[in-house]
């Protein structure tokens, strides 16, 4: 039997906090329940989900690296770092296995400074503005192009 697929969805700085941060911007549903529905979904389509979060640029920079070691897939929600955050960048720029970012918001129709994101010069798509449901699509991005890798249609 194939062994899971790595999988790591990623997540930045205060998105610890959602469900209380700018509820009228940010919706209400709490990371937490977006980690459940996230890992629900990744595991009925042979995804081994290993959700993160952190408020620390060099513990995300870790993670990626980690990430690139065990050619692991990405998703991730880069938050605050998406907008000036180099080394994140760099980070990216190792995987080689898809990476999907992230937006809970439609980061385009945002005022500076939260409209052009770094992350999306190493990304093979981008989500935004759907809300936890981005995190559900990215999974089936991420299914589906690694099932196109194993049978040579990528």
């Amino acid at each position: 039997m194939e062994s899971p697929c790595p999988l790591f969805v990623l997540n930045g700085p205060n998105l610890n906090m959602l469900g209380r941060r700018e509820p009228d911007l940010y919706g209400t549903a709490t990371l937490d329940e977006i980690q459940q529905r996230t890992e629900r979904l990744a595991a009925e389509l042979k995804l081994a989900c290993d959700f993160r979060q952190t408020n620390h640029e060099g513990v995300m920079v870790d993670w990626i690296q980690e990430a690139a070691l065990r050619e692991a897939a990405v998703i991730i929600n880069p938050a605050g770092f998406s907008f000036g955050c180099v080394p994140v960048l760099d980070a990216l720029k190792l995987l080689r296995q898809p990476l999907i970012e992230v937006h809970l918001t439609n980061i385009h129709r945002r005022p500076p400074p939260y409209t052009h994101s770094l992350v999306s010069q190493a990304a093979t798509g981008v989500i935004c503005g759907l809300g936890p449901t981005g995190y559900l699509l990215a999974v089936r991005a991420v299914a589906e192009a690694l099932s196109a890798q194993r049978s040579g249609k990528s």
